[in-house]
């Protein structure tokens, strides 16, 4: 049970567990294994790509950005900030966000690597892919200035049970009276995801035109191989999130128990699944782990 009586009218919110397995004790320990998982695996990547002088190449700065990303997302929803809820909220979405840009970022970036592979250095350099990674930052900082601002002004008189472990948006305005019209007009003014993945839907478009252009099968494999950690991070990305989304939009009152999972999965299980991805498939990452792990083998 929270107090943020200094930010919302009400004077206590509950955020909700697993229904029915509140009292588990067992059930918290694969949750924080993979609380474990996702900062560890996402800061050993950060660690060796900051540590390898090699690594300091535009290639290897975007693969820095989804554990930057994600691993703002997992500090997030740890419980030494949720004494300030809106704070919480306002760190998860605008790290989403910021995954999200990161996501598409990286679609383009490997279009530009297999369209024109030999002007990649030239085109994308270590400034501009500086530029690329602040301006996705303040992206995601500005869409959601007016976020701890608004709901302020709610009057909460339902119940204040939210729906999930952690505070979203979306959860925060089915509880209010009314007066939400404004919330409801901010929140729908959020074009990023779409647009972030109609761009992802493009870049692969771009990219099975050029693959198809190379007449070498072992050079098609060889191309497409490169994004399959892509692949995968958009897919692990989005399928929760729209699955979340559809959940609030479908207009018939989901089960806690659906509200609960999907929310986990959709914050919990892109950053522990990425982090692994990426250390195991990019194989300059995972030997520059095992260098880590083993310092004194060669």
């Amino acid at each position: 049970m929270i107090n943020i009586s200094s930010f919302l009218r009400a004077s206590t919110f509950l955020l909700t567990g697993i229904p029915g397995m509140e009292g588990n004790v067992w059930l918290a320990v694969p949750f924080c294994c993979m609380y474990v998982i996702s900062i560890l695996g996402n800061s050993a990547i950060l660690f060796v790509i900051k540590a390898e002088c090699n690594f300091h190449e535009p290639m290897y700065l975007f693969l820095c950005m989804p554990p930057i990303a994600e691993l703002g997302v997992s500090l997030s929803m740890l419980p030494t900030v949720l004494s300030v809820l809106l704070a919480q909220m306002f760190f998860i979405h605008c790290f989403s966000i910021l995954d999200s840009g990161v996501l598409r970022a990286m679609a383009f970036n490997r279009f530009v690597a297999i369209y024109n592979p030999l002007q990649y250095a030239s085109i994308l350099t270590t400034p501009r892919v500086g530029v690329i990674g602040l301006g996705l930052t303040v992206r995601s900082i500005s869409l959601l200035l007016p976020l701890p601002i608004l709901p302020k002004k709610l009057s909460f008189c339902r119940s204040h049970m939210l729906a999930h472990s952690f505070c979203l948006h979306p959860n925060l305005l089915q509880l209010p009276c009314a007066g939400i019209k404004v919330n409801r007009v901010y929140l729908s003014s959020w074009p990023h995801f779409g647009l972030d993945l109609l761009s992802i839907i493009l870049s692969y478009v771009m990219i099975i035109k050029t693959v198809q252009s190379i007449i070498s099968k072992g050079e098609h494999l060889k191309a497409l191989n490169t994004c399959v950690c892509h692949i995968c991070a958009v897919l692990i990305y989005y399928i929760p999130m729209i699955g979340m989304s559809m959940v609030y939009r479908s207009g018939k009152p989901a089960s806690p128990l659906i509200h609960v999972l999907m929310a986990n999965i959709y914050l919990l299980v892109p950053p522990v699944l990425n982090s692994i991805i990426y250390s195991v498939k990019t194989k300059q990452i995972r030997r520059g782990i095992h260098k880590l792990l083993t310092p004194g083998r060669c």
